[in-house]
């Protein structure tokens, strides 16, 4: 599977942070989306914003994608919400 590399805001939401993906992973990396957790499916993955890398999700919301970003590797990555940040993404190899 490829690395995905773009920029993107740095967004708020109602649990944690994410970025807009600006492609469709099923699309991109040809994998189906898998259960998460209770509720959710979406596309495990290894990120880096702005060369802090840590492990999160992909998921679909209103026929966009998003990358979620908790508050601590936000924090360690030294962003806030309306930074601009780098993304690199990839699909978590277990």
């Amino acid at each position: 599977m490829s690395k995905n590399k773009f920029k993107a805001e740095l967004l708020s939401g109602h649990k944690d942070h994410a970025v807009e993906v600006p492609f469709d992973p099923s699309v991109e990396w040809k994998l189906q989306p898998r259960p998460l957790w209770r509720g959710r499916r979406g596309h495990p993955v290894n990120a880096t914003i702005n060369g802090f890398s840590f492990e999160s999700s992909i998921v679909p919301r209103q026929k966009r994608f998003y990358l979620l970003i908790d508050a601590e590797a936000a924090n360690t990555a030294g962003v806030s919400d309306g930074a601009i940040v780098e993304v690199d993404v990839e699909p978590y190899a277990e």
